[in-house]
């Protein structure tokens, strides 16, 4: 099957971002967004209707990827290191290596017998909630979402929400390098923000990194689908004997040096940026 020319134009977008640097730009042609204003989110889903529709989204969510999961467009062949989850009580930050728009899912999929009946929320970007891409607007909007804004106000409503479910015991998942790059293998050095809302709200950190493989089974763009690994790594803490900023370099690097281990023994080999 003749490749994709779209998706061989992405990996050469991601060769150009590997090569300077930019590590957390987005590869995809993002459509137009608009800012999320304060009164046009229920972070916490207190509205009667924001339960309604989170409820209906989450069951068709699940739908979704369970279908792909059944005709082998998502597969996850193995899930390593739960007791590194399980092992940590209360409110927890997960982080997670970003390439698909699935990869959330397989998360999910991962740790959802081991949550005591609760959701995985997830922090997503400000357009992915305005202007969300198709078919995924119900998911993006309704799934259990934490949307960014370029507004003062509603993110000043995002981090009493975050706080709160911390405090609740939930799971929260972010991408710490930010943008999404498409099969993409290796961690990339990351953003602040997952750390210093850690460090903030002295939570723990449970790091996840997905390696891929290639299986039997080509999609509809001509590349293999990967078989996902899931690997996931001992807690990291706060070490409340730093400052706040010192704190959040603390988890970042060993965030980081984490995945870089994880991905040097899966793959068996030094991690080197500019090399396939």
């Amino acid at each position: 099957m003749e490749k994709s020319a779209h998706k061989l134009e992405i990996l050469k977008r991601i060769e150009k971002l590997e090569e300077k640097e930019l590590w957390h730009l987005d590869v995809e042609d993002d459509p137009e967004t608009y800012p999320l204003m304060p009164d046009k989110i229920d972070y916490l889903n207190e509205k009667l209707s924001s339960k309604i529709k989170n409820k209906i989204a989450n069951i068709f969510g699940a739908r979704f990827f369970d279908k792909m999961i059944a005709n082998r467009q998502l597969i996850i062949k193995e899930v390593r290191g739960i007791e590194n989850f399980t092992a940590v009580k209360g409110g927890k930050i997960v982080t997670c290596n970003h390439f698909s728009i699935s990869d959330n899912y397989a998360v999910w999929v991962a740790l959802r017998d081991y949550m005591n009946g609760k959701m995985l929320y997830k922090v997503i970007r400000e357009g992915n909630y305005t202007n969300p891409p198709k078919p995924f607007g119900l998911f993006m909007r309704h799934c259990n979402t934490l949307p960014l804004s370029s507004q003062k106000a509603t993110m000043v409503k995002f981090m009493k929400a975050f706080a709160e479910l911390l405090k609740r015991g939930e799971t929260i998942l972010i991408y710490p390098e930010q943008g999404m790059w498409w099969n993409y293998k290796k961690p990339r050095p990351m953003q602040d923000g997952a750390f210093s809302l850690a460090a903030r709200n002295k939570a723990p950190i449970v790091p996840i990194f997905i390696t891929m493989e290639d299986s039997d089974v080509l999609d509809p763009d001509g590349f293999f689908v990967q078989e996902y690994t899931m690997h996931i790594l001992p807690a990291i803490y706060p070490d409340e004997t730093l400052s706040p900023r010192e704190a959040k370099q603390d988890m970042k690097n060993k965030n980081y040096e984490a995945w870089v281990k994880t991905y040097e023994e899966f793959y068996g080999k030094p991690l080197k940026y500019g090399e396939v």
